[in-house]
């Protein structure tokens, strides 16, 4: 069965680099297209089904904004299962402060390239072993920043409360970007952070293993 993953803000497929699926199962990548101006999450994710055949029976993997684009992708071709990754199924499991900073338009006063120097800074000093830093480091580099900008207005302006199903969601603990205390996922991780295919494939792999027959 055919698997497609998407990836978080400012990232790629090389996310997904450690990850290794149970015989049967088929990964494709699906790619950022270039937003419209003001274009919503909902008008967005619309076109970048184009990139799935649904002609098929298929799955969605999203990590962070992947997820939320997985959810709303979901609303319209339906998939065997969503499977999200530190990431949120509802607008109302963010929280509330990216809402005000939605609403009060903050993220045009951030310059996308201070966020992918804070991006830079915080992996280079958390993630191990060396070779995951390098990894982060040629994906955040490569992050298209218009579409940066415009990912961090689209997700402030979420208003999706539709959950598919099924489900299967996997969280860590110290999730800095999606709170584990406002989301309700089906698989908890100990300590875990956000970027969890990189820093913690291992167990996102058994995740993975676990999950994907009881869908057959």
């Amino acid at each position: 069965m055919n698997i497609y993953f998407i990836s978080g803000i400012g990232a790629d497929h090389r996310v997904f680099t450690h990850i290794r699926l149970p015989e049967g199962y088929e990964p494709y990548y699906i790619h950022w297209i270039s937003p419209s101006n003001n274009e919503t999450i909902s008008d967005y994710a619309c076109r970048l089904a184009d990139q799935i055949d649904a002609t098929q029976p298929f799955i969605l993997a999203g990590l962070s904004l992947g997820g939320i684009m997985s959810v709303e992708i979901a609303r319209r071709i339906k998939p065997v299962c969503t499977i999200l990754i530190s990431s949120v199924p509802a607008a109302s499991h963010l929280p509330k402060i990216y809402k005000l900073a939605g609403r009060l338009r903050l993220v045009r006063l951030i310059p996308a390239t201070l966020l992918k120097l804070a991006a830079l800074i915080k992996h280079s000093l958390m993630m191990h072993p060396a070779e995951n830093r390098r990894l982060m480091r040629q994906v955040i580099r490569a992050g298209d920043d218009r579409f940066i900008r415009w990912a961090l207005t689209a997700v402030l302006e979420w208003d999706n409360e539709d959950i598919p199903r099924p489900l299967f969601h996997i969280h860590g603990t110290r999730d800095e970007v999606f709170p584990i205390g406002l989301t309700n996922p089906t698989h908890i991780v100990q300590k875990g952070g956000h970027m969890l295919v990189v820093s913690r494939p291992e167990t996102v792999n058994q995740f993975l293993r676990e999950v994907l027959p009881s869908i057959q």
